[in-house]
């Protein structure tokens, strides 16, 4: 998961998701501006510039843009390299048509921000950083290389040299900022997009074990009668071939394999039915249910149930089971030797905490806890204790995510730092995580219209 996920959200990957007929509408656009601008200043204003400089370096990017249309299938995927090729055009045409039109005395000058916006929003770092330090070295250039607005009596129209240097000043602080913006708000987006789809994909995987168990405990059910009757035919064969041993061998291999077959159908049943095909279970089930595949693991699991009224049944949701499981999992892998999940309720709420006696979280990431893809990168000792974890958050995020939309209340916290919420036996301050839902959000008997049991049929009976 977390070898796709780095690669999913990598600037690389991002930059292949643009298509060249977006940029092709964009720069239409912007040659609709560029056109609109000339033909204002031409023959509304009657500026004098050299309009047909002006006018080569629009048809410049409508030449381009025709190609691009003609050439290229429309559906084309743009790589890094293409998209940066297509920014850096762009920014060097609006330079020269700056250069042409006053320079920074152009009031349209600020529009050089736009490519280098859309450069930090797709492209690598290194490949944003260059276009915006182009865009810069442009814009410096521009305070003293460029030609002069003019007006029908050749006066010069410019902004005193207070206003262009804040001119100056205010479009280079907009690259870098909204380059910045641009990127982080981008990132947080594609995270948060890959997280969730990494969610759904956990979940859809929980709901697949769901109905194969039901599937496995009906076929286990369903056999259970052919195998009854070929094991009482093996027997009644074994009684009559007393005198024939050769073929006594086989009736009893058949009824010996019939047996085997049952026992597996059994176990099989079995664990459909418990594991899976149940709709609901008592609250102390669906615990150590979740908490199952890491009783063997070398660390001491201690269930603890403070039983206030009586033990409730809730809904065996998959979102439910899987992110207690992803939370079980995570006090497992810090423990240094055991963990304590309590589970308590009342009329009003039904309470999951699970106690570790590890080191507990970072204090400074205890607020980010559950966020997706935390960038921190952990000591070489930590990596080398927990090999397959890269520390992006990812497995927080989905338990998060599940249990919240099973209507669940998390909180996370150290032991020694918060005494309201330490377990007495937690004494060595690790972490705390408390799970906490409203009992009318799991509590079966508060949701009997989910489980969709329904009435038994009656049966006609036979006179």
């Amino acid at each position: 998961m977390t070898d796709l996920s780095g690669e999913l959200l990598s600037a690389n990957r991002r930059s292949n998701w643009i298509r060249l007929r977006t940029f092709i509408t964009l720069r239409w656009i912007a040659i609709l501006g560029q056109i609109t601008a000339l033909l204002i200043a031409q023959f509304g204003f009657g500026l004098v510039l050299e309009y047909g400089l002006c006018y080569l370096a629009v048809g410049i990017s409508v030449i381009g843009n025709l190609i691009a249309i003609f050439v290229f299938p429309e559906n084309k995927l743009l790589t890094e390299s293409e998209n940066r090729y297509m920014l850096l055009f762009d920014v060097l045409q609006l330079g020269f048509l700056l250069f042409l039109t006053g320079g920074l005395h152009n009031p349209f000058s600020f529009l050089v921000v736009a490519p280098v916006t859309i450069a930090a929003s797709v492209l690598s770092i290194r490949s944003a950083m260059m276009l915006a330090s182009l865009a810069v070295v442009i814009v410096t250039a521009l305070l003293e290389f460029h030609l002069p607005l003019r007006t029908e009596n050749l006066s010069v129209l410019e902004i005193s040299n207070v206003f262009l240097f804040g001119h100056w000043t205010a479009i280079i602080i907009a690259i870098f900022f909204s380059s910045f913006y641009s990127r982080q708000v981008v990132s947080e987006m594609s995270s948060m997009g890959e997280a969730l789809a990494a969610t759904q994909m956990a979940l859809a995987r929980e709901q697949k074990l769901t109905d194969l168990g039901g599937v496995v405990a009906a076929a286990a059910h369903e056999l259970g009668t052919p195998l009854a009757t070929i094991k009482l035919a093996s027997a009644e064969l074994l009684e009559e071939l007393d005198d024939r041993p050769e073929l006594r061998e086989d009736a009893a291999l058949i009824r010996e394999q019939a047996d085997r077959c049952r026992d597996i159908l059994r176990s099989m049943g079995r664990a459909g039915k418990d594991d899976l095909h149940l709709r609901k279970a008592p609250l102390s089930a669906v615990i150590e249910e979740a908490a199952e595949p890491h009783m063997d693991r070398g660390k001491t699991l201690v269930f603890d149930h403070f039983e206030i009224t009586e033990s409730p049944e809730i809904l065996r949701r998959p979102e439910i089971i899987h992110g207690l499981r992803n939370l079980i999992q995570n006090a497992v892998d810090f423990a240094s030797d055991t963990v304590w999940v309590e589970t308590s309720w009342d009329e009003a709420s039904i309470s999951v905490r699970i106690l570790d006696d590890g080191s507990g979280f970072p204090p400074h990431l205890i607020g980010r806890i559950g966020d997706p893809f935390m960038r921190h990168r952990k000591p070489e000792k930590e990596r080398k204790k927990r090999p397959g974890y890269e520390g992006m958050g990812l497995g927080l995020f989905i338990a998060k995510t599940l249990l919240e939309r099973s209507g669940a209340e998390i909180s996370f916290a150290n032991g020694s730092k918060n005494a309201e919420l330490r377990s007495t036996q937690n004494t060595s301050g690790g972490a705390i995580v408390e799970v906490i839902w409203p009992r009318s959000k799991i509590d079966a008997n508060h949701n009997l219209s989910l489980i969709g049991t329904g009435e038994n049929p009656l049966h006609r009976t036979a006179p």
